[in-house]
């Protein structure tokens, strides 16, 4: 006669199990944890050539949070900022789908969080990078370029005609006004202190670092930031989701929803229209998206 030992399972748990392995996995009780990539700069970077902005990412972050199943929602953020108010109003979605759904959100900084970048890392509940990313600048910039000895040079006479007596205001073809600059200055400040509010909101008590330093416009490694209280902790996506959530997590991506024309097409692009401007938009675009990224030596 076979005596089975104490450590042996029944049959029928034998066959329970080999059924469970024929279903989905997600209908075995697995953890679902839906990612949205944040990958670049925020903004529109060319009038017909979109950055990040919340119009691109409104149906994947819709989508993400009502994933069945969902335990989390993990972002993977990887841009150096630009446009303020995008960022804001990306900022702001993610933090009313998180309230409406009850889901915890997690973001992973990949190679920089910084300026917008970071205020979106904000939206989420808890910061995690990889101990090289880079991590602040939590500033407000504003940058041009002046061609009033240019145009001179080359014998260019501009005619330009206004109603307004600051319509002009920081004009490239005409000298810089000191009362211009303190106007320009008076914005940034008004942003930036907006800026400081919404981190201070969201990192709360576990911000230690000194708040000159904080919010000076400087940035750091990943593990500086971690002392200054604006990361949570160093690691990535997949280990730090499955020492969570287990070693079967599921983490889905979810892509931007196509339209008919977007599946027929390679990109958006191919719509632009050609021509010496269209050239000129991108040339310049590309240039102002390099500087931003440059700023952090990548």
């Amino acid at each position: 006669m076979t005596v089975l030992s104490s450590s042996a399972s029944p049959p029928g748990n034998r066959i329970g199990r080999s059924l469970r392995r024929l279903l989905p996995r997600r209908w075995r009780g697995v953890a679902v944890v839906p990612v949205v990539r944040i990958a670049g700069v925020i903004g529109q970077v060319a009038p017909l050539r979109a950055g990040v902005t919340l119009a691109g990412l409104a149906g994947q972050l819709d989508k993400a949070f009502k994933t069945s199943g969902a335990r989390a929602v993990a972002l993977v953020v990887n841009s150096p900022g630009g446009s303020p108010v995008q960022s804001h109003l990306i900022y702001g979605r993610i933090r009313q789908l998180a309230a409406e759904k009850r889901l915890p959100v997690i973001a992973f900084v990949e190679d920089v969080g910084a300026s917008g970048g970071y205020m979106v890392a904000c939206a989420a509940d808890e910061i995690v990078a990889d101990e090289s990313s880079i991590v602040g600048s939590i500033g407000v910039v504003g940058a041009g370029f002046g061609f009033t000895e240019a145009i001179r040079k080359l014998g260019i006479e501009r005619r330009v005609h206004t109603a307004g007596e600051n319509k002009l205001m920081l004009d490239p073809f005409q000298p810089e006004k000191p009362e211009d600059v303190a106007r320009l200055k008076a914005i940034q400040e008004q942003i930036h202190s907006n800026f400081i509010g919404l981190v201070k909101a969201s990192r709360g008590a576990r911000l230690t670092g000194p708040e000159k330093a904080l919010f000076s416009g400087e940035f750091w490694l990943a593990p500086t930031a971690l002392g200054y209280g604006l990361v949570d902790r160093l690691g990535d996506l997949r280990s730090v989701l499955r020492e969570r959530f287990g070693e079967d997590v599921l983490t889905p991506v979810v892509g931007a929803p196509r339209g008919l024309i977007g599946r027929l097409l390679p990109s958006t692009q191919a719509m632009e229209p050609a021509g010496r401007s269209g050239l000129a938009d991108d040339v310049m675009a590309t240039i102002e998206a390099r500087a931003l990224w440059a700023r952090f030596g990548l």
